[in-house]
């Protein structure tokens, strides 16, 4: 696909990894002007629920073999190599309800069968994105996509036991915390450094969009601040409590009414930026994504693949949410004794493997798209996934939190919230120039590495009311972990 300089027409066939500025309208009047220059299939007829040229499968209803066949062979060869464990599903649901086996096995299932159900999701997502305008396509394939993350979240929070205690609220609260960050993380650093060093790996530089990058950016960096606000009036406060004349119990009920604002007000933001892309700047974002699929790799595979009928996109998604659900209870109820007997301590627990497991669908898809020089919608999947974490899933939870009466805050240990700002000034640094190489990708992912190895070294935080006895906050003997829990 070519690009434009700076200036008219005279350098149009200057090729589009040699320039960050390409032949994109960058105004709602410059998309009026080009008329449906832009692409054939996102013109304006039709409305959201046209179904478009690429997304039609030539069916109607269900066709069980097909539907398998289809199924299996996925989007790309990393999803389709991800279905071979779907053999581990029954095996996990089996050993959960019978009680079979140590919970380090029962966990070990559970989590290895979240991934290709995982995978199914995000494919029938995809399957049904492609039959939507671009705009209204990728926010439904990330929301779909965002399906195990919120289960897990609600799993997490909801699943004590029948404990209602307030050490039990306290712990419940401490892993969404960490599985919210954890959520933000993965995606920002890992998933996009992965992205851009496998794209990196095809070509010398993959250059993407300024509005995809900047409006990314400056999302990014308000939702870091609006999570950071619970952070620094609780821990601002607790430092010098007796200045103030209230307990620490005030204190929290304080810090639970600004994290409960805060949500409000992040939803808020959320629904302007949606606004924003799907009415009044969608021309942009329509070009954008109609340029990548130009410059796609794949995409005469793509397009020569048999596709599911909208029905079946309805059952795929029916069965993977169930069977996400049933696995997300089993995989929560194992935590507690798999960081008891194991030695895992539950920072890592919550900000390393939950959230690993909760993105598989969107990180397969977006390094799929790299790959295959769609860097624009593999950025689109990274950063509107992370978006969507902490302006839209977080403060959902608060809200859900609210309205079951626990109270649960946005107030983070320092490390985590200091981890998170820096990390998105990091990535917005990489951004910026609307290039990327196989060395930003590979800086990422180390960035990542360090975070986890901090993590895993993390001790488990003592609550007052289960302090080990004699034993400390060390180490145990006979492969004991003689940290109290917060998983229970």
């Amino acid at each position: 696909m070519a690009r434009l300089g700076g200036g008219g027409n005279s350098h149009s066939e200057k090729p589009l990894q040699n320039s960050p500025d390409s032949v994109l309208p960058h105004s709602q009047q410059d998309v009026n002007g080009h008329g449906n220059e832009a692409g054939g299939e996102g013109g304006k007829s039709g409305g959201i629920l046209r179904i478009k040229t690429a997304g039609e499968s030539g069916r109607r209803g269900v066709h069980p073999l097909q539907f398998i066949k289809i199924i299996w062979q996925s989007s790309s060869a990393l999803s389709r190599a991800v279905n071979v464990l779907w053999p581990f599903v029954p095996a996990a649901l089996a050993v959960h309800y019978t009680g079979t086996g140590a919970p380090a096995l029962r966990f070990a299932l559970a989590y290895v069968a979240m991934v290709p159900c995982a995978n199914l999701i995000g494919f029938a997502g995809a399957e049904l994105a492609r039959k939507m305008p671009h705009m209204f396509g990728i926010l439904t394939e990330t929301t779909i996509g965002s399906t195990v993350e919120i289960i897990l979240f609600l799993v997490l929070l909801l699943s004590r036991n029948g404990d209602s205690s307030i050490d039990a609220i306290k712990r419940s609260a401490y892993i969404v915390r960490a599985a919210i960050l954890g959520s933000i993380l993965a995606t920002m650093l890992l998933c996009l450094g992965v992205c851009f060093f496998a794209a990196g790996l095809r070509r010398e530089t993959a250059t993407f969009d300024s509005a995809i990058s900047e409006v990314g950016t400056g999302l990014l960096l308000m939702a870091g601040l609006g999570l950071a606000v619970p952070t620094i009036f609780k821990h601002s406060i607790a430092n010098s409590i007796g200045d103030y004349g209230i307990s620490l119990q005030d204190l929290d009920d304080r810090a639970t009414q600004v994290s409960r604002i805060v949500a409000i007000l992040l939803l808020i933001a959320y629904i302007v930026f949606v606004w924003f892309q799907m009415r009044t700047h969608h021309g942009i974002y329509d070009a954008i994504f109609e340029h990548d699929e130009k410059r796609d790799l794949d995409g005469h595979k793509d397009r020569a693949k048999e596709k599911l009928t909208l029905t079946e996109c309805a059952i795929a998604l029916a069965i993977s949410v169930a069977l996400v659900t049933l696995l997300a209870i089993a995989l929560v109820r194992e935590i507690e004794p798999v960081v008891a007997e194991n030695g895992v301590t539950d920072p890592f627990m919550g900000l390393i493997l939950v959230p690993l497991v909760e993105k598989a669908a969107e990180h397969l898809t977006a390094i799929d798209e790299a790959w295959d020089n769609q860097i624009n919608f593999a950025l689109s999947h990274c950063i509107g996934s992370t978006i969507q974490t902490a302006m839209l899933n977080a403060p959902l939870v608060v809200i859900v939190a609210w309205g079951r009466g626990i109270p649960l805050d946005l107030s983070f240990e320092v490390f985590e919230i200091a981890i998170l700002i820096i990390a998105i000034i990091t990535v917005g640094n990489y951004l910026r120039d609307q290039k990327s190489d196989y060395l930003e990708g590979f800086l990422c992912v180390i960035t990542y590495i360090a975070i986890a190895v901090a993590a895993f070294y993390t001790p488990t935080p003592l609550l007052l009311s289960h302090e080990a006895g004699g034993e400390g906050a060390g180490g145990g003997g006979g492969g004991e972990h003689a940290e109290r829990s917060l998983f229970m």
